[in-house]
């Protein structure tokens, strides 16, 4: 079986041979743009939306990496479509699109060689690691507010999706020490709910749909999906501020993420949320969803993540 392949700076190569420069921006500065898409049946879904979303980025960033949108369309259909004949037919495939602002050239000229000026511009891929996700299906997720504050818009538009994530790193693990299995919701710096380190958050109050607004939090292709569905279910849907009384006081929550789609959130800060287990907006919406892909997502995350801890002994 051959080795996957990482589309790295024009080139094919090896994935042990894909490697970034020490005075990469990336490394330097955590100057990264990014984005991540899945496979169902390993084929690449709303790689559009991500690209375009990936673009917007580059323009906001001011980083020109000499491909057009279908050029690496292509490339990350190629690359999807040699990595999914290196791993079980079941499988689904994440695949990652990062891109730096190039080499820094103080800490590269003062190492005795010049600086690659250009972006770094990466394409690769990796195993759905649905494990993480069975158990929190099944029971929901605990999340906590940290003391940690969400970066303000003032610093920088959230709807670039970004690497710069220490502030996301300090709230987990400051979450963690309240339940090694919880993870951090985010406030602003006037106390309203913005988002996951990986995740949009959304409520439902009396059968409506309730999102923070995209003042400080990305536009999450997922979010966006979400959206789509409440139209077609009838499900109301608003965005307005949301602050921590309202996720207690709400009848359920779930997190939409492009790795597992839904996922229900059940307790915050300790406290239950609605009757504590997952809602039946939350299922409708997933049940929707499986329709529109062809698959039953929960399924496949039950399923996956039982044959994986069964391979694993």
């Amino acid at each position: 079986m051959s080795e996957s392949l990482v589309f790295l700076n024009g080139q094919m190569v090896p994935a042990s041979q894909a490697h970034v420069a020490i005075f990469d921006a990336g490394i330097v500065l955590g100057a990264t743009v990014t984005e991540m898409t899945r496979t169902f049946r390993q084929k690449l879904y709303r790689l559009d939306d991500h690209i375009d979303r990936l673009f917007r980025s580059l323009k906001y960033t001011r980083m020109d990496i000499g491909m057009s949108k279908s050029q690496l369309a292509a490339v990350s259909q190629e690359v999807v479509a040699h990595n999914a004949r290196q791993v079980d037919p079941r499988d689904e495939l994440g695949l990652v699109h990062f891109v730096t602002a190039g080499e820094f050239p103080t800490y590269a000229g003062s190492a005795g060689r010049a600086a690659r000026l250009t972006p770094t511009v990466c394409v690769h891929t990796f195993p759905m690691p649905f494990e993480f996700w069975a158990g929190k299906l099944e029971h929901g997720a605990h999340l906590v507010t940290p003391a940690i504050r969400h970066v303000p818009p003032q610093c920088y538009d959230p709807k670039m999706k970004y690497r710069s994530r220490m502030h996301y790193y300090l709230a987990d693990k400051e979450a963690q020490l309240v339940d090694p299995d919880a993870a951090a919701l985010l406030l602003d710096l006037s106390g309203n709910v913005t988002e996951t380190g990986g995740a949009n958050f959304l409520i439902v109050e009396r059968g409506t749909i309730v999102s923070p607004t995209l003042v400080n939090t990305l536009p999450g292709v997922s979010r966006s999906m979400v959206i789509e569905l409440a139209g077609r279910l009838g499900i109301p849907f608003v965005e307005r501020d949301i602050q921590v009384h309202s996720v207690m006081n709400a009848d359920e929550a779930f997190t939409a993420s492009t790795p597992y789609c839904l996922l229900p959130v059940t307790k915050i800060n300790g406290v239950p949320i609605g009757d504590g287990k997952p809602g039946p907006v939350l299922k409708r919406l997933l049940d929707a969803w499986s329709q529109v892909v062809g698959l039953d997502i929960a399924q496949q995350i039950r399923d996956e993540a039982a044959r994986r801890q069964k391979s694993t002994g």
